[in-house]
C-alpha cells in the first residue's frame, strides 16, 4: 500500500523544542502565544470581519441563538457536566480558529469602516484587539446578525496569505526564507505538550501550509526569521496578530490594501 505524501512532514518537519527558547526571554510568558516588543517597530495585523450585504439586523446572535433554542431547532451545547453554555455565556457572533471568506453574499467590513459608522475607536486605548471593541454595535455583549466578527487565536486565510507574501517582500531570501513556527499548547487539542514547545521549521514561500495543519484549527501561534529579523504572534485570545520587525516592513504592512493594520501604543 502507498503511503499518501504528508506536506506538513515533508515541507515543514519538527524542530527542537529549543529552537523556541528565545521567545520567553524576549516575550515572557507564551502560554497564549508569545507577544514580541517592537524590534525595533511592530503593528497589529487585524483579523477579518465579514458583514452581509442586507447588513446588520436589530437582531444579535445571541437572541437569535435562543430562538432557535426555544423552537427546537438547535441543541444545548455542555461546556460542563450539567453545565450548557447558552445559560453559561453569550454567543458574540465570533468563534475560535482559523477562517476564510464566508462565501458569496459577504463582503469584509474593515474595521475603519464600522469605527466610522459607529464612532467606536476600531481599538480602544488601553485594550488590545479583542471583543471589548465596539461596544456600541454590540447588544447584552453579542453583535447583530449580518456582521461576523473575527475569529480569535487565529489569521483569517486571507490575511494570513497576504501578511506571509509582504513578509518575503521584505526578507533578503524572499520566499526561500529558512523560517520557524511555534503553536501553542492551547492550539494542539489532543497534541498538546505543556513541557515541550511544538516548533516547525520550513520556509516562508511553503506557509501556506502551516495554515492547513491537521493536526490544529489555528495559524501558528509565531512564525520568525530565522535570522530573527522579523517575528509575528497572534494570541490565543486576541483578534489580531503583531508582527515585530524594521520599519520598513512594518510600513509595508500598514500600507498594504490586502491587509488592515494599525501601530497601537
Amino acid at each position: 500500500m502507498t503511503e499518501e505524501p504528508d506536506p506538513l512532514a515533508d515541507l515543514w518537519p519538527p524542530a527542537p523544542p529549543t529552537a523556541a527558547g528565545w521567545l520567553p526571554e524576549l516575550c515572557g510568558d507564551g502560554l497564549t502565544g508569545f507577544m514580541p516588543p517592537a524590534m525595533p517597530d511592530a503593528a497589529w495585523v487585524l483579523n477579518a470581519m465579514y458583514e452581509h450585504e442586507r447588513g446588520p439586523t436589530a437582531l444579535s446572535h445571541h437572541e437569535e441563538r435562543q430562538a432557535r433554542l426555544a423552537d427546537g431547532s438547535a441543541e444545548p451545547q455542555l461546556v460542563a457536566p450539567g453545565v450548557d453554555f447558552d445559560t453559561a455565556g453569550v454567543v458574540t457572533g465570533g468563534d475560535l480558529g482559523r477562517a476564510g471568506h464566508p462565501g458569496a453574499g459577504w463582503r469584509r467590513l474593515r474595521w475603519a469602516e464600522l469605527a466610522g459608522r459607529t464612532g467606536d475607536p476600531a481599538v480602544p486605548d488601553g485594550l488590545l484587539p479583542s471583543r471589548a471593541c465596539f461596544p456600541s454595535v454590540r447588544k447584552r455583549g453579542s453583535l447583530p446578525l449580518g456582521i461576523l466578527p473575527p475569529t480569535e487565536g487565529s489569521l483569517d486565510r486571507e490575511s494570513w496569505n497576504r501578511l506571509t507574501a509582504v513578509l518575503a517582500a521584505h526578507s533578503p531570501a524572499g520566499p526561500d526564507t529558512r523560517c520557524l513556527a511555534y503553536y501553542s499548547p492551547l492550539t494542539l487539542g489532543a497534541d498538546a505538550d505543556y513541557h515541550n514547545a511544538h516548533v516547525r521549521t520550513g520556509r516562508l514561500g511553503d506557509a501556506g501550509v502551516l495554515y492547513d495543519n491537521p493536526r490544529t484549527h489555528f495559524s501558528p501561534s509565531n512564525l520568525w526569521a530565522e535570522d530573527r529579523s522579523w517575528l509575528l504572534g497572534t494570541d490565543y485570545d486576541l483578534w489580531a496578530t503583531k508582527v515585530a520587525g524594521p520599519p520598513a516592513l512594518i510600513e509595508a504592512l500598514l500600507d498594504d490594501a490586502g491587509l488592515e493594520a494599525v501601530r497601537l501604543p
